[in-house]
């Protein structure tokens, strides 16, 4: 076995070669070391290398790192991180879309076809360069493999029959989308900017396809990329490296590695950025930055989320069928009382599925804690003593706090319930599968357009078990047709102010009769080493840059 100096050594090394065969031995070799802890040995001191930046974050939900593929939370952030897009939401403004790949595009005056014009110069990690073939190949493969993200793109009317004729490279620098559904051009450029656009080389990918899969079984665990960094290896639930792509790393590329690692314990997170073990800690409380807050050695910074927290009613739940119940729950919790106390400061009241700030949203508030009233609407239900439910919850910190807090504000009223707590992707498994009660998830925005959360909150045309669009409305046996044509009619509204009106009028009815208790708005605090700057959390998850971290 290696010891911790052998690593050291070999890490050293491996900053002359650079090569992803060396650092993957070596970071595999980290994590046979010292389980759960792959940069631990990265120096036989504490601190971690001057460049490299070493976070710790629960990413147990992380299953992939195909673009094509991937749906959580913590694949999206790598993952736009790893590869170039199109265009993208300039971090300092993301109201406005910025190239990428592409250096300018136009809309036709039908709004049907956009066209990109790509950037010269631009190199993939193997050294070939990029063109309009791999930015095409990338806007097809989403399509023809149809997994989880595939609707982002499916929504302009592209399917495996079609996809080839409505997107395709006029040449190696032009790439021409024809959107076959009418969607509003906003909405289309909005879902354009997404981590599902991003290019993959089409020859590494087709030179590692397993039969038909265009590379998905390969690039779930490599690179094909463009951007900034690479991917060097990932060890699932235990950490990720990045390395600086030097092809499109830039003049003052300062980080050479950036390390993420799965540390669930909020108190694990803070102790190893004490020791200087990590640079950044994403998920620590409100004591505990606090505290941290108060250490010259560290400092914690506050940004403004998107996340909706919230918990899922499933309908096809006897009790959760009744919408005096489902009235009666939202009443039973005690949203002022967390965001005063162990959410201060990380959460602000939000009870609409779209964030403040983002167009259309309402700043809705309208539930608290009634204890009275909600027994009054049990009653009325037919419950008067109430009855048992379960609450599935990911186990780690705030969300087993949040469950603990509505156990207890729901005892009062007798709704009695269990908690059934299990990793972040166990849960979200059971509830893909409309196997829950209820369930307290978060849910991070695609793109910066109403519609990204409307599209699944708001609609569900097809509520049999074989639907093929399982919106979150789907999840939770939600049957609404006349809504999710609101809301498809939204999605292609170009008169602003209409647009904004009847997005208005969809929060409000999913605030009054959905079978969602629609909670929270985060907002994100990054504890950091005091030597650390430059990372901040964006309106969207693709917005959590590494390439501006500074050490």
């Amino acid at each position: 076995m290696l010891t911790s100096v052998v690593i050291a050594q070999k890490i050293q090394e491996s900053r002359g070669t650079n090569t992803l065969k060396t650092l993957t031995h070596v970071s595999l070799a980290l994590a046979a070391v010292i389980p759960g802890t792959i940069l631990a040995a990265v120096l036989a001191h504490a601190d971690t290398p001057a460049d490299t930046v070493v976070m710790a974050r629960q990413i147990d939900d992380l299953n992939t790192l195909d673009p094509a593929e991937c749906y959580e939370i913590s694949c999206q952030e790598i993952i736009s991180n790893i590869y170039s897009r199109l265009i993208r939401y300039n971090p300092d403004n993301p109201s406005e879309l910025i190239g990428d790949a592409a250096e300018s595009w136009t809309v036709s005056a039908d709004g049907k076809t956009i066209e990109f014009k790509l950037r010269p110069g631009l190199i993939f990690e193997s050294g070939e360069p990029l063109s309009a073939q791999d930015a095409a190949f990338s806007l097809q493969r989403v399509i023809l493999l149809d997994k989880a993200p595939a609707f982002l793109l499916t929504q302009f009317g592209w399917t495996k029959d079609n996809v080839a004729e409505n997107v395709k490279a006029l040449d190696d620098r032009t790439l021409s989308l024809t959107l076959v559904e009418p969607v509003a051009p906003s909405l289309a450029l909005n879902a354009l900017a997404a981590f599902t656009s991003s290019i993959v080389e089409k020859r590494v990918a087709e030179a590692n396809a397993s039969g038909d899969d265009l590379g998905n079984q390969y690039l779930k665990f490599h690179s094909a990329t463009a951007g900034p960094f690479k991917l060097i290896a990932w060890r699932p639930a235990e950490a990720v490296m990045l390395g600086a792509n030097q092809p499109a790393a830039g003049a003052d590329g300062a980080l050479r590695r950036v390390v993420v690692r799965h540390v669930p314990e909020t108190a694990t997170q803070q102790l190893l950025l004490e020791q200087g073990d990590i640079d950044i800690a994403r998920n620590l409380s409100s004591d505990q930055l606090a505290a941290v807050a108060e250490n010259p050695k560290l400092r914690v910074d506050h940004f403004t989320g998107s996340d909706t927290w919230y918990v899922s009613m499933n309908m096809a739940e006897e009790h959760l069928a009744s919408p005096k119940v489902r009235e009666a729950l939202k009443y039973l919790v005690d949203y002022e009382g967390m965001t005063k106390s162990f959410l201060a400061d990380r959460f602000t009241v939000q009870q609409s599925f779209l964030p403040t700030g983002m167009f259309g949203a309402l700043a809705l508030s309208d539930y608290k804690l009634d204890v009275d009233r909600a027994k009054s609407l049990l009653a009325e239900a037919g419950y008067p003593d109430g009855f048992e439910l379960t609450l599935d919850v990911p186990s780690n910190s705030p969300y087993i706090d949040i469950a603990q807090s509505m156990q207890q504000t729901m005892a009062q009223a007798g709704v009695k319930l269990s908690l059934l707590s299990g990793d972040l992707s166990a849960v979200i498994t059971k509830y893909r599968a409309r196997q829950h009660q209820l369930v307290l998830v978060d849910w991070s925005p695609d793109y910066l357009d109403p519609h990204t959360n409307a599209n699944t909150f708001a609609k569900n045309f097809d509520n049999s078990d074989g639907s093929q669009q399982r919106t979150i409305a789907w999840r939770n046996h939600w049957d609404i047709p006349e809504l999710s044509r609101q809301t498809m009619e939204a999605a292609k509204e170009l008169d602003v102010a209409k647009r904004k009106e009847d997005y208005a009028a969809i929060q409000t009815e999913v605030h009054e009769t959905g079978p969602y208790i629609l909670m929270f708005q985060n907002v994100p605090a990054v504890a950091s080493r005091a030597n650390v700057t430059g990372f901040r959390i964006g309106a969207a998850t693709d917005l959590n840059l590494y390439s501006t971290i500074r050490k």
